[in-house]
C-alpha cells in the first residue's frame, strides 16, 4: 500500500513540473507556429493566386483579393471589365522578392510575362514586365492594395 501511495506522488509531482514546463515554454513563445509560413511568403502566395486569375481571364475571382476599401470604391463586375479586356494577354506571374518591413504590410515584387500585339507589326510580342505591390493584413488576411490612380481635371 505505501509503495501505491509513493507512486501516486510520484505520478502528481511529475505532472505539476511538467505543467509549469509547459507553461513556461509557452510564455517564451513567440506566439507563433513553427510550422507557419513567414508573413511574407503567405502574401506572396495571395498575390500569385489572384495574377494567376487575371491570366485566366478570371478577374471577378482576382476581386476577391482586393482591399476592403478598395473594394467598397468599385464593383466586381466593373473591375472583371476592365481587367479582362486589356490590350494585353498576361501568361506568367513569378515572384521575385517579398519585403515586410512592418508586421501588417508587405511589398511584392512580381514579374509578370505577357503577349500584346504591337501595332504595325501584326503580330504578337511577347515581354516581360515587373510589378510592385502593397499587400495589408487586415482581419488576418492578406489584401492587395492597388495604387491610387491620380485624380486629372480641368479648371
Amino acid at each position: 500500500m505505501r509503495n501505491a501511495t509513493l507512486i501516486q506522488a510520484l505520478a502528481r509531482r511529475a505532472a505539476a513540473i511538467l505543467a509549469i514546463g509547459l507553461l513556461l515554454a509557452g510564455c517564451a513563445s513567440d506566439g507563433t507556429r513553427p510550422d507557419a509560413p513567414p508573413d511574407g511568403k503567405v502574401a506572396e502566395k495571395r498575390a500569385i493566386e489572384r495574377w494567376e486569375f487575371l491570366i485566366k481571364h478570371e478577374a471577378e475571382k482576382a476581386y476577391d483579393y482586393l482591399s476592403p476599401g478598395f473594394r467598397a470604391t468599385k464593383n466586381r463586375e466593373e473591375y472583371a471589365k476592365e481587367m479582362n479586356n486589356r490590350p494585353i494577354r498576361w501568361t506568367r506571374v513569378l515572384p521575385y522578392r517579398a519585403t515586410c518591413d512592418k508586421p501588417d504590410v508587405c511589398v511584392i515584387d512580381l514579374q509578370i510575362d505577357y503577349t500584346t500585339k504591337m501595332p504595325g507589326v501584326g503580330t504578337d510580342v511577347n515581354s516581360v514586365g515587373f510589378v510592385k505591390e502593397t499587400w495589408l493584413r487586415t482581419r488576418g488576411k492578406w489584401y492587395l492594395l492597388p495604387e491610387a490612380k491620380p485624380v486629372t481635371g480641368g479648371n
